[in-house]
């Protein structure tokens, strides 16, 4: 594994990260995303990410969220609501459970997805896979008391 990605890990376990990074990382990541037209997305230099859009659970209204994801070997994805390891579910979970029928742009590609919130085995196998991919969802997990929600995208 290259020093700088062990050294993110490192860096991205910390409270201090957790405090930080949610207002500053996704603001940057729609910044770019918008003037690249959808083909650079910084945060992707060491997670791969896709822009979420979906509509809001309460409002209806479209709601753009740049997030890092698993990509999967069937071509769908991994989205894991850590929330850095802050208490609380992150509000774009709570859209998905409200309306599944959602986009990503991945790689400046729309895709029509549908999510799946994962429970039981299918949750256990792809929280395994997710802990192997990115280390820091243990620590993450460890600071909160919610399970932390995992979906799986499939394209339409």
């Amino acid at each position: 594994m290259p020093v700088g990605v062990r050294l993110m890990q490192k860096v991205s376990s910390t409270r201090t990260f957790a405090r930080i990074a949610p207002h500053v990382i996704p603001a940057m990541d729609k910044a770019v995303h918008r003037l690249t037209r959808g083909k650079v997305l910084l945060s992707a230099r060491m997670l791969p990410g896709v822009i979420l859009t979906a509509r809001g659970a309460k409002s209806g209204r479209p709601r753009v969220t740049p997030l890092a994801c698993m990509p999967e070997p069937d071509g769908g994805w991994l989205l894991i609501g850590s929330n850095f390891g802050r208490p609380g579910h992150p509000a774009w979970t709570a859209n998905l459970l409200a309306h599944p029928d959602v986009e990503v742009n991945w790689r400046g590609e729309d895709v029509p997805v549908r999510a799946e919130l994962l429970v039981g085995e299918a949750r256990a196998a792809a929280w395994k896979s997710a802990l192997a991919f990115w280390p820091p969802y243990a620590t993450y997990q460890q600071r909160v008391e919610r399970e932390i929600r995992l979906f799986r995208l499939t394209r339409r």
